[in-house]
């Protein structure tokens, strides 16, 4: 029986990244979109990339990036896929290596049981350009779902993971049900099962199988 299923924010939950909304925001939405596509590849170091990326959003207002992402989109069925894996007993919860001010309002609106990601940090409300927090580098989501299973009591075979990008990797390593969602090739081959629709309510009918294999 699944007992925890961890979701990435960013073009899976959220559809887009959260990132470049807020670089379109400054013009700066292609310069930082190539960043992130490398980033999500596996062709560039996601701790560098991250701090490359959020130095380009020097300058923004903080109360505008609250706005921005208040509105941020949810991938279709993401409400309703959140909801049908709570009512089979599951935690749900996001991981991100994005950002706090994205991940708590859809934290608050989907319900999720809690969320991990980055602090964009600020100086009399105008940003830095600098970010810290718990999802800087590629291994942060891996190392931060055993942590949850130890505390939890809760093994990789009673664990799903849902991403993108190859920041997803460490975390697919430690959970037996490993949906790669409209994902990149490198998550794929990772990946127990590929969805390539933006229908987050797939994930739904995976989590029923799993659930009916492993009670057989």
């Amino acid at each position: 029986m699944l007992k925890l299923a961890v979701f990435d924010f960013d073009s899976t939950l959220m559809d887009g990244e959260t990132i470049d909304f807020l670089a379109a925001e400054l013009g700066l939405e292609e310069e930082v979109a190539a960043i992130t596509r490398q980033a999500m590849e596996g062709k560039l170091d996601f701790f560098k990339s991250l701090q490359a990326r959020v130095a380009l959003l020097e300058g923004l207002p903080r109360v505008r990036v609250e706005e921005i992402c208040e509105a941020l989109p949810f991938m279709p069925g993401a409400s309703e896929t959140v909801a049908g894996l709570k009512r089979r007993g599951c935690k749900v919860i996001c991981f991100s290596g994005g950002f706090r001010v994205a991940t708590s309002h859809a934290a608050e609106v989907l319900k999720l049981d809690a969320d991990f990601a980055n602090i964009l940090h600020d100086d009399e409300g105008i940003l830095t350009g600098k970010v810290g927090g718990e999802m800087m580098f590629g291994d942060s989501k891996g190392k931060m779902l055993v942590r949850l299973q130890n505390l939890l009591g809760i093994t990789p075979e009673e664990t799903l993971a849902v991403g993108d990008g190859a920041n997803d990797l460490s975390m697919f390593a430690h959970a037996a049900t490993r949906v790669a969602f409209c994902a990149k090739p490198v998550l794929k081959e990772a990946a127990t099962h590929v969805l390539e629709r933006k229908d987050l309510t797939e994930v739904l009918a995976i989590a029923e199988t799993v659930g009916a294999d492993q009670a057989s």
